[in-house]
């Protein structure tokens, strides 16, 4: 795979482009079969295949505006993350443009004046998609415009299974409710985040229990509490993307406040790997959620908290040889 062309502004890059436009977070089924098409397109049509998605979310960007911090959505990826499911799809470039007043602004006319000054030949939307101040402007009004500024665009209609369309939306609820299965059917793929391995109060290392504290971004996460989890090494190959080979690793893990040891009332991610000891500090850890174990709790002191550290333990390894040998692998 070779790393996609990050362009934070709406330039031209030399290419007549097909594009396809959307938040893609969490690049679930839905957002693999819009850029399955976009890089058929592209190939139908001599065009480079790109995505333009945005940063922060719009739904983000509104409720800060409006100073609603609980109104804005859990991300279920990082741009980083979203970079790398990109590359897998064949992307070689992505627009990120920051959603800010000025974007936001933007009139429907002007918002496609600017796809055509980009080259673009060819757009893929969902069908629901809305753009512009206000939201004014639909498929429709995209559509209109294309024909006079020199593309067409194309809408994906909504993917669904037996539980319904799917969508970051629905993911979002089923990773809160903690149906992990519903998650993974929809998404194509079990839930997993990566982040960097920082150096923490290494309290858990005087327990008997030392963890990897890996970095969330200051996103708020999309699901909480103690889960069984597998993980990986992640590194950057030559082309400088995400590459996630390499052993797969057993732990539980914490994704929560931590309220025991902390008062920062700031998410955290704490990994307990199984038979495990090396430096991790520095290296980037991608953790696969597997089952949930239980709510994040608060204890009335370090002994209580020990005890039930086992139990979870237990129970995660319990999970985990399940999964490892049944017929997934």
């Amino acid at each position: 795979m070779i790393r996609p062309a990050l362009h934070r502004h709406l330039a031209p890059v030399g290419s007549d482009l097909a594009l396809a436009i959307g938040n893609f977070d969490g690049v679930h089924r839905g957002h693999a079969a819009i850029l399955s098409r976009t890089a058929a397109a592209a190939s139908e049509m001599g065009l480079a295949p790109a995505v333009m998605t945005f940063e922060p979310l719009p739904r983000e960007y509104f409720a800060r505006k409006k100073n609603l911090a609980g109104a804005s959505p859990a991300r279920l990826m990082s741009a980083t993350e979203k970079l790398s499911a990109f590359a897998g799809a064949g992307v070689e470039h992505v627009y990120m443009p920051r959603f800010d007043q000025c974007f936001a602004a933007q009139s429907p006319d002007e918002f496609a004046a600017s796809l055509s000054r980009m080259r673009v030949r060819w757009v893929m939307v969902g069908e629901d998609f809305r753009y512009g101040s206000g939201r004014a402007g639909d498929i429709n009004t995209l559509r209109e415009e294309g024909t006079r500024l020199g593309f067409s665009v194309e809408g994906m209609p909504d993917i669904a299974d037996l539980r319904g369309r799917i969508s970051s939306t629905a993911i979002r609820e089923a990773l809160a409710g903690a149906d992990m299965d519903a998650a993974t059917q929809m998404l194509g793929r079990r839930y997993s985040l990566f982040g960097r391995v920082l150096h923490g109060k290494k309290l858990g290392r005087t327990l008997g229990f030392p963890t990897a504290n890996i970095a969330l971004t200051h996103r708020k996460p999309a699901l909480q509490g103690v889960f069984a989890v597998k993980c990986r090494l992640v590194t950057r190959g030559l082309e400088g993307v995400a590459s996630k080979g390499g052993v797969m690793l057993n732990g539980v893990a914490n994704l929560g406040t931590n309220p025991v040891v902390s008062s920062e009332n700031r998410h955290h991610l704490e990994v307990f790997l199984f038979d495990f000891s090396g430096d991790l500090y520095g290296k980037r850890l991608e953790v696969t959620f597997i089952e949930k174990i239980r709510d994040e709790m608060k204890f009335p002191g370090l002994d209580a908290l020990v005890l039930q550290m086992h139990d979870d333990t237990s129970k995660a390894k319990t999970i985990l040889r399940m999964i490892d040998d049944g017929p997934e692998n």
